[in-house]
């Protein structure tokens, strides 16, 4: 099959939940082209209406719950809230796979004067989990996918913290269902539909892999009672105040935040995924189902924002996209997959597993591959 490009970024047609105008254009070039006519000091004044809404007023509590990874965006996150002079809690569901850098950044938020706790679920279950996702999915890091939205609203409903501040709206940034795209809010039917399930349930993987339900109280989300009762509510930043990855990483740089120094394996930058050693596996199996990568994301995001032509940015995706994961972040592959007890063998009959073969160019023996191990797809323009 030919794959559709937009005409304006890189996003192909096999992007899940993507759509094109009548001239080409993907969702996600629509959405943002939309926030030249949004009123931004409207937004800011309606953010401002809504936290003085849930502010503490006695100081018995905290002013908002904000989900980090100590990445460069959550980083940027906490800096808007405190600039904005509220008292949050800052919540972190550890990676599955930490490496020394992510580490350092979390260390960093910390640093910046905010109270913080950390929750580690379960290592044993955890590496089960992340077996069964890869397998199951294709996506060796389903539990973490799925807790970085359940442990934090689980932590606002222990300490009664009714709002949660959230980063971007992934459905507006990449391109998604218009009313998800306009959407403020993350609440259960946005996880459900776009929150990393899936289409696995914690309950049938509670039954298929034996574990007890009361070991994924973690990658539960709460429910509509005791929700209710603290009244948590889940909002996007970057519905009421202009986002950008980079602009965010400049920030967070000057706080402290670290970033790896050179080009991230399969990415096209050096301040994004950081911290899990899995990720490199991760993008590999999207390009391997959908004909895309990390690179095509980030490339896509700057040529919407003017910094690189689409003709460059080109360039760079062909050479950087859906490399095969031999090493991430300096962690070699065989090291990252012995932590989840899969050997080589098994993970190339994994990969053949999810590889859509109709997006990329055959032999008899198998996919074209390039100097870089990536499989070369059937087409990378219109």
């Amino acid at each position: 099959m030919k794959i559709q490009y937009c005409t304006k970024c890189l996003f192909p047609s096999t992007k899940p939940d993507l759509k094109f105008n009548e001239e080409g254009v993907c969702t996600a070039c629509t959405a943002y082209a939309n926030r030249k006519v949004i009123d931004w000091e409207e937004r800011r004044s309606e953010f401002l209406s809504l936290v003085a809404k849930y502010k503490n007023q006695d100081g018995s509590g905290w002013d908002c719950l904000i989900p980090v990874s100590g990445g460069k965006d959550s980083t940027a996150q906490v800096l808007k809230v405190l600039e904005l002079g509220l008292n949050p809690l800052c919540v972190t569901a550890t990676t599955c796979d930490l490496s020394p850098l992510g580490r350092e950044n979390i260390e960093n938020i910390k640093s910046l004067g905010v109270d913080y706790v950390e929750f580690s679920p379960n290592k044993v279950v955890r590496k089960k989990l992340n077996k069964f996702g890869l397998e199951t999915v294709g996506d060796i890091s389903w539990p973490e996918h799925l807790g970085i939205f359940t442990i934090p609203v689980r932590a606002a409903v222990q300490f009664k913290v009714p709002l949660i501040i959230w980063g971007e709206n992934s459905q507006n940034e990449y391109g998604g269902p218009a009313t998800a795209q306009e959407s403020p809010h993350l609440n259960r039917r946005w996880l459900e539909e776009f929150g990393g399930l899936l289409g696995l349930r914690t309950s049938d993987v509670a039954e298929i892999l034996e574990i007890p339900v009361k070991q994924l109280i973690p990658y539960t989300y709460p429910s509509d009672q005791e929700l209710s009762e603290v009244g948590v509510t889940g909002v996007f930043l970057g519905h009421y105040f202009p986002w950008d990855g980079l602009s965010n990483y400049l920030l967070a740089q000057a706080s402290g935040f670290k970033s790896y120094g050179k080009m991230i394996e399969g990415s096209a930058v050096d301040y994004e995924n950081v911290d899990n050693f899995q990720t490199g596996i991760h993008d590999y199996f999207k390009f391997l189902k959908f004909g895309y990568g990390r690179a095509t994301d980030l490339i896509s995001m700057h040529i919407r924002r003017g910094r690189v032509s689409r003709e460059q940015g080109l360039k760079i995706v062909i050479e950087n996209d859906g490399k095969f994961p031999h090493s991430y972040l300096g962690k070699s592959l065989d090291e990252i997959l012995e932590e989840i007890s899969v050997d080589r063998d098994s993970f190339d009959r994994i990969c053949d597993k999810f590889t859509n073969t109709s997006l990329f160019q055959m032999t008899e023996s198998g996919l074209m591959r390039n100097k870089y191990g990536t499989p070369i797809k059937v087409n990378y323009d219109n």
